[in-house]
């Protein structure tokens, strides 16, 4: 992959932090592969809150990618942040909380909450931390937009090690390709999700999709536990999909709907052959959840005999965060065989 030379945008400087709270951070673009060359710098793709943090004495604001305020829900954040015996700086990071060892982005979600007493309840039970990975305002207030990857990093490099903050780190980082690539073909612990790769030489190009996103490829087998029709239509919407618990019961973990249109006839009566309650035994659609909706009890349960294989990103709460995609039928495996061994290590209780 060619490097890509490119000026970037003049910050927006001004403000309360000298530079300008809706400064929109630099994104990544998705590819299959790691870019190959001399002038690329790896990390971690962690699954957390994109944050820039702002300083400025002790007034502190956190800001999502979106450009919303983040501060109100991560007060212990905050705190932490206006307390560092520095002046200033801008930084670019992750939010993220760990809980037993193990990173839990529920848990941040559960912070976005309208009461603060309820916040500040989740902030002293679980506080979160930030892992840090880039540096747009130096202590000294020089802007570093404009400089290279190189000399912002060392930069940040210097904050950190200053600080000694167990609850800011510095994000590992490698120049080496095959190094990184053994990251990309870990699971870990639901921590990360993948590989960025960044310009060594490169500014910081606000706004722009100038890094790349390498995702790992997660597939999990599944027993199909019922599904779920078509919004005004009699024909198979999505797949509900189930892995059996150590107690030897089916939970519901998330559903498919990648079906294309023209097996969508057949595969609507081969399911309705097969319906039969409970078809979940465990953990069934439509009970108390973040992600129910108005249609949540409108499902149609099967007898366990049919299995997939689908591709996930995230486990989250022991649930497929995001719709899976279809990648084939396995009629070669016994219902049975589909555990939650399969997402152990990223499972979140």
């Amino acid at each position: 992959m060619a490097v890509r030379k490119k000026k970037a945008a003049t910050p927006k400087e001004g403000g309360p932090f000298g530079l300008q709270l809706d400064f929109a951070p630099m994104e990544s673009r998705a590819a299959t592969d790691l870019p190959d060359g001399a002038d690329w710098w790896f990390e971690p793709k962690w699954d957390g809150f994109r944050c820039l943090v702002f300083k400025e004495g002790e007034n502190v604001d956190l800001r999502a990618k979106s450009g919303k305020p983040l501060g109100r829900y991560f007060p212990e954040v905050v705190a932490l942040v206006a307390r560092l015996p520095v002046p200033r700086f801008v930084i670019d990071g992750e939010l993220v909380i760990e809980i037993d060892g193990a990173f839990d982005f529920e848990a941040l979600q559960l912070r976005l909450h309208p009461a603060a007493s309820r916040v500040n309840k989740l902030a002293a039970q679980t506080p979160a931390r930030i892992i840090l990975f880039d540096m747009l305002m130096g202590v000294d207030g020089e802007s570093l937009a404009d400089a290279p990857l190189s000399k912002r990093h060392k930069a940040l490099e210097r904050l950190v090690s200053k600080l000694k903050t167990p609850e800011l780190a510095l994000s590992p980082g490698t120049r080496d390709r095959d190094e990184a690539l053994t990251w990309l073909s870990q699971a870990g612990a639901g921590a990360t999700d993948g590989v960025i790769a960044k310009q060594w030489s490169a500014p910081y190009l606000s706004g722009e999709r100038a890094m790349v996103k390498v995702k790992r490829l997660r597939t999990a087998d599944c027993v199909v536990g019922g599904f779920r029709y078509e919004s005004n239509s009699r024909e198979v919407g999505s797949l509900l999909l189930g892995l059996y618990n150590d107690e030897g019961k089916l939970d519901h973990v998330g559903f498919t709907s990648t079906i294309s249109n023209d097996e969508r006839p057949a595969l609507t009566k081969k399911l309705e052959k097969l319906r039969k309650a409970p078809g979940f035994t465990g953990n069934a659609p439509g009970g108390p959840s973040r992600w129910s909706t108005e249609r949540s009890t409108q499902w149609e349960p099967l007898k366990p005999e049919l299995v997939v294989e689908v591709r996930y990103d995230h486990v989250s709460g022991g649930r497929f965060r995001h719709g899976a995609k279809l990648m084939r039928w396995r009629p070669d495996k016994a219902p049975r065989q589909c555990t939650f061994e399969q997402i152990a290590r990223l499972r979140k209780a």
